[in-house]
């Protein structure tokens, strides 16, 4: 362990400390009750946190006889509102996506359910913003009637006129592999974003909202698919211009980061 830092234990080592089995943590995990940290090589990591809420969550299951859909329920209504816990750049979409679901008097297998993904997924994107398709986000947004822009954050009323090269910023990284510049600040008629994909990053399924939208490629290669049936292969210096009615999904085809510029008018992304 890192003596610098946080304590991290591994999944034998915190199930200890919870009184409970390894083989609990996982399946309490699978579940989406609880979401450990990774290590670089893929093992988990349990923080002093995770432990405690591992601690709560047996007492919920012993004590108080709860499923897990009731354990979930049970343990954000534990956790401060998103309109009154402070912000963090790893956690805001995840809270604002809860926000919207209570305040539509939504369940997480509700909601689920009508997304087509499991409870488990869900409860891990509220809680960590991560593990979702960007077109998944895409249809959350919608669901709830905003814009995956206005759930990152891009809320302020001033627009900056100038972002110096390499002070963008960024937006917490729900999917992995993409990675998400905002090239404009504040209100304007125009979604501006730099778009670095790693290597196999993908939409993973296919979108359509309102507008129109233009991209450029800087780096790499992009396939971009609109309505199933029409295939663009971009490299470095094409561009393309669509309406974004027009369902459409893509994919890093190259074997490092394609990097692209990305614009939608009017901010309907």
């Amino acid at each position: 362990m890192n003596n610098n830092g946080p304590v991290r234990y591994k999944v034998a080592e915190a199930a200890r400390l919870a009184g409970i089995s390894a083989s609990t943590a996982r399946l309490w995990e699978s579940q989406g009750l609880l979401v450990p940290g990774r290590s670089e090589t893929g093992h988990r990591q349990y923080s002093a946190e995770d432990v405690a809420r591992l601690k709560r969550i047996s007492w919920y299951r012993v004590e108080r006889g709860l499923n897990p859909a009731a354990i979930r329920e049970a343990l954000e209504i534990e956790e401060p509102s998103a309109e009154n816990a402070e912000s963090s750049s790893t956690s805001d979409i995840g809270r604002r996506l809860r926000s919207l679901r209570h305040a539509a008097g939504k369940t997480l297998e509700q909601v689920a359910s009508d997304m087509g993904i499991t409870s488990s997924t869900l409860s891990t994107l509220e809680r960590t913003s991560q593990g979702v398709s960007f077109k998944t986000l895409h249809d959350l947004a919608e669901y709830y009637g905003t814009t995956v822009s206005r759930l990152s954050g891009e809320e302020s009323e001033d627009v900056t006129a100038i972002i110096r090269s390499g002070e963008w910023r960024t937006w917490p990284q729900t999917t992995p592999g993409v990675t998400v510049q905002l090239l404009a600040e504040g209100r304007r008629m125009m979604d501006c974003h730099r778009f670095v994909l790693a290597p196999g990053a993908a939409s993973e399924g296919a979108y359509r909202h309102e507008g129109e939208e233009f991209m450029h490629v800087l780096s790499g290669r992009l396939e971009l698919v609109l309505d199933s049936d029409q295939f663009f292969d971009l490299g470095p210096g094409d561009s393309l211009y669509f309406e974004s009615r027009r369902y459409h999904s893509w994919r890093n085809r190259h074997d490092g980061e394609t990097v692209l510029l990305w614009i939608n008018t009017p901010p309907t992304f």
